[in-house]
């Protein structure tokens, strides 16, 4: 394991080939496999699985008993909530169509990709390829099946969009006219489409 200074692991199987960044917690049973890259500041729950070659921003949290399969990319200050799963295989098989056992070579992963700031609620999945947008939510217990835009707040099986939520994670109040509002920061948003929310903080209003 290539550690930097205040990396905590405890009880946990890490990879001498993974990377752990300045900062991080590993805790009991979790295991992170080899070329993984974990940035400054994560923290890895109990029995979590973070896969071969996955690469994680710097902040985030994997909580208990997750499952990151490669090649699931986490950009800076993600929350993967308890017992969360990111698929990777189109079509999961054990065997060939001639009955022999898949090996590594016999299939082409794919990954989810999660954006800055994005949380996934606890038992949610999400079936690979698809992204979750910057600042967005899914709600715990939904299947993920379809990209999901920035700062949306998605629900159900499959999960669809059902509000928007700011950088706080709580649902904008509808200012009308396409204009949100973020009643904990007070940052201002814009619906430029059913399917994109822009901030506005910083940016002419």
């Amino acid at each position: 394991m290539r550690a930097r200074p205040g990396v905590r692991v405890v009880d946990a199987d890490v990879s001498d080939d993974a990377e752990i960044g300045e900062g991080s917690s590993i805790w009991h049973l979790a295991q992170v496999r080899e070329g993984a890259v974990l940035g400054r500041a994560c923290v890895v729950g109990r029995g979590a699985y973070i896969g071969t070659g996955v690469h994680m921003g710097d902040h985030c949290k994997v909580q208990n008993y997750a499952l990151v399969y490669e090649p699931a990319e986490l950009e800076d200050g993600v929350f993967i909530g308890p017992a969360v799963v990111l698929t990777n295989d189109h079509y999961p098989r054990a065997v060939n169509p001639d009955g022999s056992l898949k090996s590594g070579h016999d299939w082409e992963p794919v990954g989810v990709t999660v954006r800055e700031g994005a949380s996934v609620g606890a038992r949610a999945t999400c079936v690979a390829p698809v992204t979750i947008g910057r600042w967005a939510m899914v709600a715990a217990g939904s299947v993920v099946v379809r990209d999901v835009p920035d700062f949306a707040l998605v629900a159900g099986v499959p999960a669809r969009r059902i509000r928007w939520v700011g950088r706080a994670g709580v649902p904008l109040e509808d200012l009308g006219g396409g204009r949100f509002r973020c009643p904990q920061t007070g940052t201002d948003y814009v619906e430029e489409s059913p399917d994109r929310l822009v901030e506005l903080e910083g940016r002419p209003a």
